[in-house]
């Protein structure tokens, strides 16, 4: 797999909702540590996505906001 992100995060898929059109898949990165993201139900399908397999979070962004408390 070749891309131009620089963000790409190994996980497991930890839970698969579908709604009605959109899907949101969790993946969990880090022990506890969650990456979810919205796509659509035919992106599920097509990747084969399901519990327990293993996926890469690709996260692609011009901005992030970093917090304190």
């Amino acid at each position: 797999m070749k891309l131009s992100a620089r963000n790409v995060l190994k996980g497991k898929v930890v839970s698969v909702e579908k709604g009605s059109t959109t899907a949101h898949v969790k993946i969990e990165i880090a022990n506890g540590q969650t990456v979810t993201s919205s796509i659509t139900n035919e992106s599920v399908d097509a990747l084969g996505l399901r519990v327990g397999g293993e996926a890469y979070a690709v996260i692609k962004s011009s901005d992030v906001i970093i917090a304190i408390d």
